[in-house]
């Protein structure tokens, strides 16, 4: 598990600009293509979490995969987008209460193809999808812990794949790849030693290399969760919430 680092730090906040909460309002009042594509983007990003509490709840693989399309489709269509108010709550928390909503009134999934308007299609891998997710539904879990879960999961995944592009812009993918190992972990002398080898670094240049790593992901870590709350003062909060799911 990658850590996550509260940082208490003054002047961090300076990246609390454009959110998941003032891209769906803005969305919600005036829907244009570039905010489709926008909102398309940001459910990709959190289906899993959807996806998981909807297979808990007792839907198996396939109505599950129906339901979470199903489910984003309405997101973008109906008034789901309207009612979001971020200061009721964090973006995960409506999230949540949405999904809870669209099962409750699963029979409005069943118009959404008649009524027109957004048109959105999520890429879900369901045999990827199966293999992160049977093994949590058979266990004594709550669907809102796993959704909780599973909510953590994407952003760190976000994280990472964000800090992975960024090195292959540069064209360091393989460095990326050797270091980031490196970040969950404080690696005893033989394992930098061994890795300095192979890259052609001293043991103080690699320690370097993972020191700026880490610094980068947290920096990083913290313009995510930003977008996900209402306000700066509750990055550090989320990220405790984050670490606090994942040791569920």
């Amino acid at each position: 598990m990658i850590e996550c680092v509260p940082n208490n730090m003054p002047g961090r906040s300076s990246s609390f600009k454009t959110t998941h909460w003032s891209l769906v309002q803005a969305a919600a009042a005036s829907p244009t293509r570039d905010s489709q594509e926008a909102l398309t983007d940001l459910c990709q990003t959190y289906w899993r979490p959807v996806y998981a509490f909807i297979r808990r709840e007792g839907s198996d693989r396939d109505q599950s995969l129906d339901l979470t399309q199903g489910f984003f489709t309405l997101l973008l269509e109906k008034n789901y987008l309207m009612a979001a108010d971020p200061q009721r709550g964090k973006f995960r928390s409506f999230l949540l209460t949405a999904v809870k909503h669209f099962l409750a009134h699963e029979w409005e999934r069943e118009h959404a193809q008649k009524r027109g308007g957004f048109h959105v299609h999520i890429s879900v891998d369901p045999v990827n999808a199966e293999t992160w997710c049977v093994p949590a539904v058979v266990q004594e879990e709550t669907p809102e812990r796993l959704f909780e879960r599973q909510w953590a999961v994407s952003l760190l995944g976000g994280v990472l794949d964000k800090l992975r592009a960024e090195f292959a812009i540069e064209g360091k993918a393989d460095r990326f790849e050797s270091l980031v190992g490196f970040l969950d972990q404080e690696s005893d002398t033989a394992s930098y030693k061994e890795l300095a080898e192979q890259m052609d670094l001293s043991p103080g240049a690699l320690r370097m290399l993972v020191l700026r790593l880490r610094r980068r992901y947290r920096r990083v870590l913290r313009e995510e969760i930003a977008q996900t709350v209402a306000s700066p003062e509750e990055i550090d909060e989320e990220i405790r919430f984050l670490l606090s799911a994942l040791r569920k």
